[in-house]
C-alpha cells in the first residue's frame, strides 16, 4: 500500500502541469467547445513558440542560479530593429534579420558580463538593462510602431507560414527544443551548466569556469531573443517598442510551473514545455470564454505566485 502511495505521489509530482493542463482543458471546453478543435490547439502550440524559444534561455539561467528580465525588451528592439532596416533604409530583409541576431546576442553577452562580473543580484541588474534597451527601441522608433505590412511578406512566414502542414514557429521551437536536449543530456558544457547551478563553488574548484559558463549562457538567451523577435515581427507586422513587454513574467512563470527551481542546477525540458503550454492554454482559453483582460492578469499572476510558493516549499522540504 505504501508502495501504491508512494508511486501515485511520484507520478503526480511528476506530471502536475499535464494534469493541471487537462483540467483546465475541459473547464474551457464546457465553456466554449471550440477551445478543443484542431484548429484552436494550432494556435494555442503557434502562439506557445516565441514564449517556448524564450524559455529554453530562461530556463538554462536559472538552472546555472542567473536571471534574466530584460528579454521582452530585448525581443520588442529586435522587431524594431528589423522594420527600421527593412522600411527606412531599404536593408534586406535576410540582411537585416542576421544583423539584429548579431545584436541581441552581443546584448546577451554584455548582460552577462555586466552581471556576472559586477556580481549584482540578476533580478535588480536586468530590469535596469530592461529600462535601458526598451528606452533604445523607444528612441529609434520615436514611440511609434513601424509599420511592415506589404513590405516584407518572406519574414511573415516565419510566424504564418507552414510546412506541409505543420506551422513554421513551431517547428522552429521544435529544432531549439532538440538543440538544448543535446546540450544538456549529451555534452560537457551542458553538465557544466548543471553542475554550476547545483554548487558554484564545487563546480569551480573541479575546475570548472562557473563566470564563462553563466556568461554563455546569456550569450545564448540573447540568441533565443533574436530568434523570437523575429516570430513576434511576423506576428505583429511591425515594429513595436511594447511588442513584448510582459513576456519576461510570462517565461518565468512557465518555466517555474514546470518545476525548475529557483535553488538552480535542476530542470527538465519536459516539464518546462508542459509549463509553456499551460500559460499559452490558460490565456487562449479566458479569451475565448470572454475573460476581462484584467481578470486574465489576476489570474496569470495568481498562477505564478502559487508556482513559486510551491517551489519554496519544494526546497525546504529538501533541505
Amino acid at each position: 500500500m505504501n508502495m501504491k502511495n508512494s508511486k501515485i505521489k511520484y507520478l503526480f509530482k511528476e506530471y502536475t502541469v499535464v494534469f493541471v493542463l487537462i483540467v483546465l482543458s475541459l473547464l474551457f471546453y464546457l465553456g466554449n467547445p471550440a477551445f478543443l478543435k484542431m484548429g484552436n490547439i494550432i494556435t494555442i502550440l503557434r502562439q506557445s513558440s516565441i514564449l517556448g524559444i524564450c524559455a529554453m534561455g530562461m530556463m538554462t539561467l536559472v538552472i546555472v542560479g542567473e536571471l534574466n528580465l530584460s528579454m521582452g525588451a530585448t525581443i520588442s528592439l529586435t522587431t524594431v530593429v528589423i522594420a527600421t532596416l527593412v522600411t527606412k533604409t531599404n536593408i534586406p530583409w535576410p540582411l537585416a534579420m542576421i544583423l539584429s541576431l548579431l545584436m541581441t546576442t552581443i546584448i546577451g553577452f554584455l548582460t552577462g558580463m555586466i552581471v556576472v562580473k559586477t556580481k549584482i543580484v540578476p533580478m535588480i541588474g536586468t530590469i535596469a538593462l530592461s529600462t535601458l534597451i526598451s528606452g533604445i527601441a523607444y528612441i529609434i522608433v520615436g514611440g511609434l510602431p513601424v509599420s511592415m505590412m506589404g513590405q516584407s511578406p518572406s519574414i511573415n512566414w516565419f510566424y504564418r507560414g507552414d510546412i506541409l502542414g505543420l506551422p513554421v514557429p513551431i517547428i522552429i521551437w521544435l529544432i531549439v527544443i532538440l538543440i538544448f536536449m543535446f546540450i544538456y543530456h549529451k555534452t560537457y558544457y551542458g553538465r557544466h551548466i548543471f553542475a554550476s547551478g547545483s554548487n558554484a563553488e564545487a563546480a569551480r574548484l573541479s575546475g570548472i569556469n562557473t563566470d564563462f559558463i553563466k556568461i554563455s549562457v546569456y550569450t545564448l538567451a540573447g540568441t533565443l531573443c533574436g530568434m523570437a523577435g523575429i516570430l513576434m515581427l511576423g506576428r505583429m507586422d511591425s515594429g513595436q517598442p511594447n511588442s513584448a513587454s510582459t513576456l519576461d513574467m510570462d517565461v518565468l512563470s512557465a518555466v517555474i510551473i514546470g518545476g525548475v527551481s529557483f535553488a538552480g542546477g535542476e530542470g527538465k525540458i519536459s516539464k518546462a514545455v508542459s509549463g509553456i503550454i499551460l500559460i499559452s492554454a490558460l490565456r487562449n482559453g479566458m479569451t475565448l470564454n470572454g475573460v476581462d483582460d484584467y481578470v486574465q492578469m489576476v489570474v496569470t499572476g495568481a498562477v505564478f505566485l502559487a508556482a513559486v510558493i510551491l517551489d519554496a516549499y519544494q526546497q525546504r522540504k529538501r533541505n
